[in-house]
């Protein structure tokens, strides 16, 4: 049974882009920058991932350095490579380039005592369909309040 801990959430990504395909990658990280994800001191929020020569790297993750760490401390915003298989790399490779999308990092979990990262193709969503989706969640929000505010008795 694969035990799932969540690290954290880009909740942002989800508002900004329309999510196509998600694929889950394992992270390279250094010892430092692991004990700081065990207590929770990551942010996804302007992160990305980019494929240079056949290698899947993740951008922007900011990692605080770890407070106990002394000069082996990891730089904060250094670019991490992600762990693939070269057929799943194959596949992100033909999808970028042909369809113009993005890979977006959506969640930070541990599963199995390793970090992951869900990895997300996905394609920016334009003014409208943010103002859209926002909507729909207030009407589903009003809706859920309707119901349990009626007593059917």
């Amino acid at each position: 049974m694969d035990t799932i801990k969540l690290i954290i959430d880009n909740r942002k990504a989800r508002h900004d882009y329309h999510i196509i395909e998600t694929i889950e990658a394992g992270i390279a990280l250094t010892g430092t920058e692991v004990k700081s994800l065990r207590l929770g001191k990551v942010n996804l929020r302007d992160s990305f991932a980019k494929i240079k020569d056949g290698e899947v790297f993740l951008h922007g993750m900011h990692i605080s350095p770890y407070e106990h760490g002394n000069r082996f401390n990891h730089d904060p915003l250094r670019v991490r490579k992600l762990l693939l298989h070269r057929h799943e790399i194959n596949k992100l490779i033909g999808k970028i380039q042909e369809r113009g999308y993005t890979l977006v990092p959506l969640k930070l979990y541990w599963k199995n005592g390793k970090c992951k990262v869900d990895l997300a193709l996905v394609k920016g969503k334009q003014l409208h369909d943010k103002r859209e989706t926002i909507a729909r969640r207030e009407e589903k929000r009003h809706l859920e309040r309707v119901l349990k505010n009626t007593n059917y008795h």
